[in-house]
């Protein structure tokens, strides 16, 4: 595809952040999101359940929680990229872990791909992405525009 095969999707300097950690990464993020709390309260943070209210208490930032992972809080996430509701995914997995929902996590990261946000699967990642200048100026996000005409036609 060349650059004539995608339309922007402006995204403001305040984004809207998903912030998701298997169990055994949990403490990861948490110490993660402390020491980058100054940079996350610029923003709108979402999350799953159980990190959701970890977040909170030791951020003392407001957080949206979805339901727990495993009981459909990636899907939930997830639903969000594609209604152009979450603009970034942090996401702590544990790739030697298996995990009872496996199948929601891979369609996480690929609708998250799908839909060209920025990703983080591990710290250092996630620390690029939160000292890129991108993160708080405007941005335009690319979409192919095979997506636009798909997104019009099922709105009308």
């Amino acid at each position: 595809m060349n650059e004539n095969s995608y339309s922007q999707l402006p995204i403001g300097p305040k984004k809207k952040i998903a912030l998701v950690a298997h169990d055994n990464k949990k403490d990861d993020l948490i110490s993660w999101a402390r020491f980058n709390r100054d940079a996350l309260a610029q923003h709108t943070l979402y999350a799953t359940g159980t990190t959701g209210m970890l977040l909170t208490k030791e951020l003392d930032l407001p957080v949206h929680s979805f339901q727990s992972g495993p009981l459909g809080g990636d899907l939930q996430i997830g639903a969000g990229i594609v209604e152009r509701a979450i603009d970034c995914l942090i996401f702590f997995w544990d790739p030697l872990e298996a995990q009872p929902h496996d199948p929601d996590v891979k369609a996480l990261l690929r609708i998250a791909v799908v839909w060209n946000i920025p990703v983080a699967c591990n710290r250092s990642s996630a620390d690029f992405i939160i000292t890129s200048p991108l993160l708080s100026s405007e941005y335009n996000r690319l979409l192919p525009l095979e997506y636009e005409a798909y997104i019009r036609r099922m709105e009308s």
